[in-house]
């Protein structure tokens, strides 16, 4: 019997499936479906709010007062940690990667609106950064709590193995999920739950930002660790983890023309938003995978939508989408 971890409820489960109609016949098929874990309920939702329920649930266990995480500057896991940690009475600390903006636009400002502490650094020293700033906490007596990058251990990434066992008890049948994978513990998650709770169609992750030899190893390892946490000894191989990397386009954050495609098409024919980095990247490898007869026009695609809406009012990308068609 799968083993139940400490949670604290913040996230609005189970999320909603929704037919995408017009974007399949758009497509000329196969059928589209999509989850909307973009609507799980805290600061605009997305994917690491599962994962926060019980990474918080632990920090708590621990007498934690403060959450200490990093990511990039428009970092949708920062902003959700932020939120995460204003709902439960914590502090928060983000070290962010980028230039400080003079004025601070879509996450960035909802992360000060949410009361989190910036430190800013660059790519490369923001590991040392965050290094540094959780042992100031420490030092400070503010009880800290290190959230990993993307909430990716096996505690962040138990959440999606968890949510694997709720897709399964709405009665969805799709031989494909396709989603956006970055940190991986979204992808480890759901490869454990695949096995653990039965689902028997196939899971593609479109790579936002890494090759996918490496990643495939990580996820695969991670997986593994995510089952043994749960009370079940399963490794995974290789071939478990589907990662397609063909879609890194111009690199992390960067938006070409198949996000702004995809992003539009979303948008105007289904009133459903997905965003410049993440969802938008997977999204438009899905797209382009359909065009190229990857699916079979009988199959049933179910995208995993994993957020990140507030992106999409960051000021060059609102540029880019409402400049020329």
């Amino acid at each position: 019997m799968v083993k139940e971890l400490p949670r604290i409820p913040i996230a609005h489960l189970p999320t909603r499936i929704e037919e995408l109609p017009r974007l399949t016949e758009a497509l000329g098929g196969p059928r589209i479906l999509v989850k909307r874990d973009d609507q799980t309920g805290l600061a605009f939702g997305g994917n690491k709010t599962r994962k926060l329920e019980y990474l918080i649930a632990e920090a708590q266990a621990h007498e934690c007062r403060t959450l200490v995480t990093m990511g990039a500057i428009q970092s949708n896991h920062c902003r959700q940690t932020a939120a995460a940690a204003a709902r439960t009475g914590m502090d928060c600390i983000l070290v962010l990667s980028g230039q400080e903006p003079e004025q601070a636009e879509a996450n960035t400002y909802l992360d000060l609106l949410l009361g989190a502490e910036l430190v800013w650094t660059t790519k490369e020293e923001r590991v040392n950064v965050l290094s540094e700033t959780y042992q100031q906490a420490e030092k400070d007596d503010r009880k800290p709590y290190l959230v990993p990058y993307g909430g990716s251990n096996p505690v962040g990434a138990a959440a999606y193995a968890y949510a694997m066992r709720e897709l399964v008890g709405q009665g969805i049948e799709a031989e494909w999920i396709v989603f956006a994978t970055s940190s991986g513990g979204t992808q480890a998650g759901m490869t454990a739950g695949k096995e653990l709770f039965g689902f028997t169609g196939e899971l593609l992750g479109i790579s936002v930002d890494e090759p996918a030899g490496p990643f495939r190893e990580r996820v695969a390892k991670l997986a593994g660790e995510v089952a043994g946490l749960l009370g079940e000894s399963k490794g995974f191989s290789l071939d478990d983890v589907l990662v397609n990397d063909d879609y890194l386009g111009g690199g992390y954050a960067v938006m070409g023309a198949a996000e702004k495609e995809a992003i539009q098409l979303f948008a105007r024919h289904e009133g459903l938003l997905v965003d410049p980095v993440y969802t938008g990247r997977a999204a438009a490898g899905m797209i382009d995978l359909i065009r190229k007869g990857f699916f079979a026009k009988g199959e049933t695609i179910l995208f995993w939508h994993t957020g990140g809406t507030p992106a999409l009012f960051e000021g060059e990308y609102r540029v880019e989408l409402l400049s020329g068609e």
